[in-house]
């Protein structure tokens, strides 16, 4: 089993099956496994995957980096290609997926590396670097790039591209941190690059947007509590979100990107603000 494609669901019919659909090439004969963890989905998001024949499981929602992780110990692939609902592999990042793990299998044979190893060929990696022996170049994980769409339009300015994510990596080599949202995978090792992008279809309509930013802000807020953060602040409610867009707006040319680049990094500093005024409110509750 050479790929496993792992994803975690709460009632995504409405984005299952694209998802599914662009990572067939990649497990279709025998080549690997589509591993779904459901939170009691209450569309069609389990006949969906079943359809696309994906091994289902169902679990009680524990938060993205436990959700996921769990996800992660169900995979049986040497590598694990990790995607969010709303993502799709587009067809040349499929290729040179298919590609790249082709010749770290050659590689790994040429040093006598089997599958499910990650531990031992750390310490050959590392023994081979301080020692200055020459070795084929090995990877643990790569970051895929992603091009995130806000109203159907490809945002390609304002720091939301190239937004590269560790979403392929060896079986073993790591997992998610543990983060109540904005988790990120590691592994312990650098990671190499792929060039080709995910397609994350994250915010086809404002309230899907208004929406998330609402409860990532409110996970954002138990975030910063928790490192102590106390108060409230006029810099961090009113400066620190103008600070945001401008930065991100006009040097970092989010104007670019038209009426959705200028809706979406309004909002987006909205969100600053919401986090940091969701904050107080919960220190202030809690006195």
């Amino acid at each position: 089993m050479n790929l496993s494609v792992v994803v975690i669901t709460f009632n995504e019919e409405a984005n299952l099956a694209r998802t599914l659909r662009s990572v067939q090439p990649l497990v279709d004969n025998g080549q690997g496994e589509i591993i779904v963890l459901d939170s009691h989905s209450t569309d069609r998001t389990v006949e969906i995957a079943k359809s696309q024949g994906a091994k289902v499981f169902v679990e009680d929602w524990k938060g993205f980096a436990a959700q996921k992780n769990s996800a992660l110990a169900k995979a049986s692939g040497d590598w694990i290609l990790s995607l969010d609902a709303d993502e799709e592999v587009e067809p040349a990042l499929a290729t040179e997926i298919g590609d790249t793990l082709a010749e770290q299998y050659r590689r790994d044979a040429a040093q006598g590396i089997k599958p499910d190893t990650a531990d031992r060929l750390k310490t050959i990696v590392h023994s081979h670097h301080i020692t200055g022996v020459s070795y084929d170049r090995f990877a643990f994980g790569y970051l895929i790039p992603r091009k995130n769409f806000f109203l159907g339009r490809w945002i390609r300015h304002g720091g939301f591209y190239p937004d590269r994510k560790l979403r392929l990596f060896r079986r073993g080599s790591g997992a998610f941190e543990e983060r109540a949202v904005h988790e990120d995978m590691q592994i312990g090792w650098p990671a190499d690059q792929l060039s080709h992008a995910l397609l994350h279809h994250a915010y086809p309509n404002l309230s899907d947007y208004i929406e998330h930013m609402n409860r990532y802000s409110s996970l954002g807020a138990e975030m910063i509590v928790a490192k102590g953060y106390r108060g409230f602040s006029v810099i961090d409610v009113v400066v620190r979100p103008i600070a945001t867009f401008t930065y991100n707006y006009f040097f970092r040319l989010g104007l670019l990107d038209g009426r959705e680049g200028l809706l979406l990094n309004l909002y987006h500093s909205v969100y600053v603000s919401w986090k940091y005024a969701k904050a107080w409110e919960l220190t202030r509750m809690e006195k």
